[in-house]
């Protein structure tokens, strides 16, 4: 799997938003129109794009399902979707509307059994999201934090067909800190399977520094206010995956 840049939507009460540190009371509000923003984003160049449902995350079902099945509609380019991706009807009810990847997170933890099935139907095609602080696991949209340890879930998550995972440092979301390349290199170094970094990405510099890790097993870099707020633009990024 080469490195990838994923230019992220988040989606909550039909538009696209991003949260500092996964709080839904600390939202953003960046466009109306996230099928708009993600025509943009495909027209830029990008491989593949990243539409998080804010609102499923935190109810456990889908809330933004019909915007986004008009976004996997309307680009030419695979999108995956996170978000309330619970149970096995839900995930092949994006299958069945041109999702290329469904990204489970809580069920992961809570139900694993579950993940099996999805994996077992869907071979290459399911995403394990882990988002920890201090290493251990936070599920629910962030509200709930587990004692358990991010990579140890990791690891058991690729006994079971895990095609990838989006490892995302809480602390560092949304907040334009830069990543923790730290905790991203160590999670990425213990596991066999690709990760995709998420969170704190702020300047062009952390897109080369995990570009850097790709050896590591780093491959791919989600970034999502710096495109919003300009601190990056997507043609620039695109340039550096592409050297």
């Amino acid at each position: 799997m080469s490195f990838e840049v994923i230019p992220a939507i988040d989606i909550q009460g039909g538009k696209a938003v991003r949260l500092r540190q996964g709080r839904a009371e600390d939202a953003t509000v960046f466009s109306d129109s996230p099928l708009d923003v993600a025509k943009r984003f495909a027209a830029a160049g990008a491989a593949r794009i990243h539409v998080v449902d804010l609102d499923g995350a935190f109810l456990g079902k889908p809330v933004n399902f019909e915007i986004i099945r008009r976004i996997a509609a309307a680009v030419d380019v695979p999108v995956q979707v996170g978000g309330g991706v619970r149970n096995f009807e839900i995930a092949s009810r994006y299958m069945g509307a041109g999702v290329s990847r469904v990204i489970l997170g809580t069920s992961a933890v809570r139900n694993p059994e579950e993940v099996l099935r999805i994996t077992k139907a869907y071979p290459g095609k399911v995403a394990a999201s882990i988002d920890a602080r201090d290493g251990k696991v936070a599920i629910r949209g962030w509200v709930e934090m587990t004692g358990v340890i991010a990579v140890d879930l990791a690891r058991r998550m690729e006994k079971i067909g895990i095609s990838c995972f989006i490892y995302t440092d809480i602390s560092r979301d949304g907040m334009m800190s830069g990543p923790n390349f730290g905790s991203i290199g160590e999670f990425a170094k213990g596991l066999s399977t690709p990760v995709i970094a998420s969170g704190g990405v702020s300047a062009l510099a952390d897109v080369e520094k995990l570009l850097a890790m790709e050896g590591e097993g780093v491959c791919g870099a989600i970034i999502g206010r710096a495109l919003y707020d300009g601190s990056i633009t997507l043609a620039d990024a695109l340039r550096l995956e592409k050297q």
